[in-house]
């Protein structure tokens, strides 16, 4: 078994090549996480070495890890036109596609991936999964107001056990005032259509599905970094 501490060089190496795709200039999406903090300290050496850059932060951590290391922040009621937005993931699968949320922040992720042009996920290989589910459950923001008849619908759906997420005995709040469900399911076959399936339930905000949304997976191995590029994008 990889030591935690060889997992987080894994991390590091793998956000050290995303920043590579980082051009002067550029508006970066600033993911939410273990993995993207590094590639936000990393974006902070750039600026200091005198790149133009501005970003928009998919949750409070990152933007006061952003300001810290010297990175200049857009406000979030512009409209935006991101280049870039490079994040990390709980899961892939062979096709690119993702379960984020385990953070929390998969609202502001999503918004975030879907409004750039090109959206590069990093990871260390034990994410990748031959299919997604299994050993990690589904993350699912759903508003506080009939939440439970929200959940059953989920469980009558995907037949899986729905948990309302906790923190520190109370139910975790996000950003944004929701809760999160998560759903564990042995297997997700059809992301894509388990995605749209789960839209049409009321009291669903998102869902921590990201599918065919990934240009660029980095992903960090004891055999280096290897860069894969998502067919047709």
């Amino acid at each position: 078994m990889t030591a935690p501490l060889d997992l987080d060089g894994l991390k590091k190496a793998a956000a050290l090549r995303a920043v590579e795709f980082v051009r002067d200039g550029m508006v970066v999406g600033l993911g939410t996480g273990s993995t993207a903090k590094h590639m936000v300290i990393a974006l902070g050496e750039k600026v200091r070495a005198g790149m133009s850059l501005r970003g928009i932060p998919t949750s409070q951590e990152t933007a006061a890890l952003a300001r810290q290391a010297g990175i200049t922040l857009i406000d979030a009621d512009n409209r935006w036109e991101i280049d870039v937005a490079i994040d990390g993931a709980d899961q892939v699968d062979p096709g690119f596609n993702l379960i984020k949320g385990g953070g929390g922040a998969l609202l502001k992720e999503k918004i975030v991936a879907a409004s750039a042009r090109q959206f590069i996920v990093l990871v260390d290989h034990t994410k990748q999964v031959p299919v997604l589910g299994g050993s990690f459950p589904l993350p699912i923001e759903v508003i506080p107001f009939g939440w439970g008849s929200t959940a059953r619908e989920i469980e009558t759906l995907t037949k899986s056990r729905v948990v309302l997420r906790e923190r520190n005995g109370a139910p975790f709040r996000t950003e944004a005032g929701n809760l999160i469900v998560d759903v564990h399911l042995a297997r997700i076959d059809q992301p894509g259509e388990l995605e749209i399936a789960l839209n049409q339930i009321p009291g669903i905000v998102e869902t921590g599905l990201f599918v065919d949304r990934t240009n660029i997976l980095i992903v960090g191995s004891s055999q280096g970094v290897q860069v894969y590029h998502a067919p047709g994008k």
